[in-house]
């Protein structure tokens, strides 16, 4: 009977709220898409995506190693603070908002790189080209807003090449640089809601 009662202990552990997986969404108020990219060779220009949703699945309360991100960014909702430039970004020279109107993050491996630091891989898909890339993120803490609701924030950190994803507009200035640079380097500053405590 002892050896029953062990194992039934064992198992309610094993199964018991601090291993359940805690779902994080993006708070879209306090949460950014943003990118820059070189103009003219001499100068940066920025911009962001204001219509985008990010869920996080954190298999356990302990760190964010092993988690599932999730995210889908509407390119229409692209702000440069220009609406002739956002214009011309939409249409096919660059993202094709109307053929293909989101662009995609799936995580494969969220992997520690420090006391507060993580590697996120994943798919990332623009105008259905998919292709891995690799961000750098900083784990900012996790606290209580004034309404009760658990927050945590994060910065991550990359670059791609947007002619690896078929956004070649490549219009050249006279000294023969691009007008719009090939890299561009994307920062995602999040704030996420605890959807699920694990209860």
């Amino acid at each position: 009977m002892r050896y029953i009662t062990a194992a039934a202990i064992a198992l309610l552990i094993a199964i018991s709220p601090a291993s359940a997986q805690r779902v994080w969404k993006a708070d879209l108020s306090h949460s950014q898409v943003k990118f820059s990219v070189t103009h003219l060779v001499i100068a940066e220009v920025t911009g962001k995506f204001n219509d985008f949703e990010v869920t996080l699945t954190q298999p356990g309360k302990d760190d964010f190693a092993g988690s599932r991100i999730e995210a889908t960014i509407k390119m229409a909702s692209i702000d440069t603070d220009n609406e002739m430039r956002d214009k011309h970004l939409r249409s096919d020279d660059f993202f094709n908002a109307e053929m293909y109107p989101v662009m995609t993050f799936k995580s494969t491996k969220i992997e520690k790189a420090g006391a507060k630091n993580y590697t996120i891989t994943g798919d990332l898909t623009i105008r259905d080209v998919t292709r891995p890339v690799v961000l750098d993120a900083t784990y900012m803490g996790e606290v209580k807003d004034s309404r009760g609701t658990v927050k945590s924030g994060f910065k991550a950190t990359t670059s791609i090449n947007r002619f690896d994803y078929g956004v070649k507009w490549d219009k050249k200035i006279e000294a023969g640089g691009l007008v719009v640079g090939e890299t561009v380097n994307i920062t995602l500053l999040m704030e996420l809601a605890l959807q699920d405590a694990g209860t």
